[in-house]
């Protein structure tokens, strides 16, 4: 699946970041980015810590501005926003197909620092599971 997909969200610290990480696992292949809107000074720690986890490093990873994108193209954009709580960002690229597949933001999570990181790892887990939903669904249409 030779595929370029971008990740949007507003900060791009925690659920894109993570989408962006489980892509890459699933498939060495796919060509996958995130950015955001409005980018945080850096990846959330407890993103980088929960994913780590899961075996994917994203240490060395850093919020990027979706403008930096603007002039490429892409076979996906997928917006990954809580659509309740958040305006989700619209990508004015070239792009083929614009999905949304929303998660909570894990960044607003309360608590004591262990409640707090396992909501990071739910959203963790549902991102693994959507995206990895997302990805057999694109096989399965690429094979028919």
């Amino acid at each position: 699946m030779k595929k370029r997909i971008l990740i949007l969200c507003t900060g791009n610290s925690c659920r894109s970041q993570m989408a962006e990480g489980f892509l890459k696992s699933f498939d060495p292949e796919l060509e996958v980015f995130s950015a955001g809107t409005n980018p945080s000074p850096q990846v959330h720690p407890n993103a980088v810590k929960v994913m780590k986890e899961a075996g994917i490093d994203l240490s060395n990873n850093y919020p990027k501005n979706v403008d930096e994108f603007i002039n490429q193209s892409f076979d996906y954009v997928i917006t990954v926003c809580d659509n309740a709580k958040e305006t989700c960002p619209v990508f004015m690229g070239k792009v083929k197909h614009q999905l949304h597949i929303g998660f909570e933001d894990p960044a607003e999570a309360t608590g004591t620092e262990e409640e707090i990181l396992n909501t990071f790892r739910r959203i963790r887990d549902e991102i693994k599971r959507d995206f990895y939903q997302f990805y057999i669904n694109e096989k399965q249409k690429e094979e028919q």
